[in-house]
C-alpha cells in the first residue's frame, strides 16, 4: 500500500520545527517546577485573602482586558464587538496553552475575524497595531518609578538595573516605531536584508522577490488601523496595562501587605516584558518565578509574594485561558450555526403574503 500526498508523513525539517518549541517548554518547565509548584500549593492560603481587595483586583482585571477588547475595536475598524471579544478570548486562550504558540494564537484569532467578516486588510493591521501599542505602553512604565530612584529613594540594585534597562529599552523602542511609520526608506531596507538572508538560507525553496513592498503595505495597514482615534487607541492600550498592574497591587493588599508602588511596577514590568517571550506557553513557571523573586527584592515578605502571585495568575491567567473555550462555543453558535438548523428554520418561516 502506497502513500498518497495527502497521507505522506511530514518531512524533518516540519517535525523538527514543531517539536523544538515542545522541547524547550519541556526543559524549562522542568527547571522552574519547583518554584511552579511552591506556587500552585499556596491555593489553600487563597481563603486568607481580604475579600473586598481580591474583587477589586478581579475588577481591575476584567477592565484591563475590556480596554483590550475596546482597544482592538478602534484598530480593526469594525462594529463587530461580539466578534472581537470572543476571537480575543479564544487567541488568547490558544495562546496560553500551547508552547511557542504565539503565532498560532494569532493566527486562530485572525481566522475568526475574517470568518466575522472583518476585512483581511483591517484584521492585519488592527492586530499588529494594537501589539505595537500595548508593547510600547508597558515599556513606558518604568519611566514613572526614574524620578523616586533618581532621588535616592532605598531600592535594591536588581531593581534599579532593571529600571534603566527598561527605560532604555523605551526609549528604542519608540524611536524605531516612529522613524519606520513615517519612513518608508529603511523599512525596505529591513525587508530586503531579510529577503536576501532567507533565499540563501533556503535555497530549494521559492524564491521571495517582494518582501519590502509587503512590508510597507503591511505598515500602511497598521497606520490605517488607528486613524484618526490614535489618541483614543492610546488611552486604551496603556489603561489596559496600568489596570492589569492595579490587579497585581489589589492582589497585594489582599495579603495585608503594603508595598511601595513603584518597586512593584519595576518587578511587574520586568516579568510582563519576560512573558512576552515565547518560551513556555503564557510565560507558565517563568512569570510565577520571576516575579515573586522580584517582589521579594521589593520588600513584599516571600510567603505573601507567593500568594499574591498565586491569585494574579488566575485573575490574569488561569480565568481568561477557561473563558477561551466558552467564547468559541458563544462565536460557533451565533455567527455559524449548523446549516441543518437554519435551514430547517427558514423551511418553516411563512412565505410574505401576496399583498406587499
Amino acid at each position: 500500500m502506497t502513500l498518497t500526498a495527502e497521507s505522506k508523513a511530514p518531512g524533518w525539517r516540519v517535525v523538527l520545527k514543531r517539536s523544538v518549541p515542545v522541547v524547550l517548554a519541556g526543559i524549562l518547565f522542568y527547571a522552574l517546577a519547583p518554584v511552579l509548584i511552591k506556587v500552585v500549593s499556596a491555593w489553600p492560603r487563597l481563603g486568607s485573602l481580604r475579600p473586598a481587595w481580591a474583587a477589586v483586583g478581579l475588577i481591575a482585571e476584567a477592565a484591563s482586558f475590556t480596554c483590550t477588547f475596546l482597544l482592538k475595536r478602534i484598530a480593526l475598524r469594525t462594529k463587530a464587538v461580539f466578534a472581537v471579544v470572543t476571537s480575543a478570548l479564544v487567541g488568547n486562550a490558544v495562546t496560553n496553552v500551547l508552547p511557542g504558540a504565539d503565532a498560532t494564537g494569532a493566527t486562530v484569532e485572525f481566522s475568526l475575524l475574517s470568518s466575522a467578516g472583518v476585512e483581511t486588510g483591517a484584521a492585519i493591521g488592527g492586530l499588529t497595531a494594537t501589539a505595537l501599542l500595548q508593547t510600547g505602553c508597558l515599556l513606558a512604565l518604568p519611566v514613572l518609578a526614574l524620578p523616586t530612584i533618581l532621588a535616592g529613594a532605598p531600592v535594591s540594585r536588581g531593581l534599579a538595573h532593571l529600571a534603566y534597562l527598561g527605560l532604555a529599552m523605551f526609549v528604542v523602542y519608540a524611536a524605531a516605531a516612529f522613524f519606520l511609520f513615517r519612513n518608508d526608506a529603511p523599512l525596505r531596507l529591513v525587508g530586503r536584508i531579510v529577503q536576501t538572508v532567507r533565499n540563501r538560507l533556503l535555497p530549494r525553496r521559492r524564491p521571495v522577490t517582494d518582501l519590502a513592498e509587503r512590508l510597507v503595505a503591511a505598515r500602511n495597514s497598521t497606520r490605517a488601523g488607528l486613524g484618526e482615534k490614535w489618541w483614543e487607541a492610546l488611552l486604551y492600550a496603556m489603561g489596559r496595562v496600568v489596570l492589569d498592574f492595579a490587579c497585581l497591587l489589589s492582589m497585594l493588599a489582599a495579603t495585608r501587605t503594603k508595598p511601595e508602588p513603584w518597586l512593584v511596577l519595576i518587578a511587574y514590568v520586568a516579568t510582563t516584558v519576560l512573558a512576552l517571550l515565547p518560551l513556555t506557553p503564557g510565560g507558565l513557571g517563568l512569570v510565577e518565578g520571576s516575579l515573586t523573586g522580584l517582589l521579594v527584592l521589593a520588600g513584599i515578605p516571600a510567603s505573601k509574594a507567593v500568594l499574591s502571585t498565586l491569585a494574579y495568575r488566575l485573575a490574569s491567567y488561569w480565568l481568561p485561558t477557561l473563558a477561551g473555550p466558552l467564547a468559541y462555543i458563544a462565536y460557533q453558535r451565533r455567527l455559524h450555526a449548523p446549516r441543518g438548523r437554519s435551514d430547517r428554520h427558514s423551511q418553516e418561516r411563512p412565505a410574505p403574503s401576496a399583498r406587499n
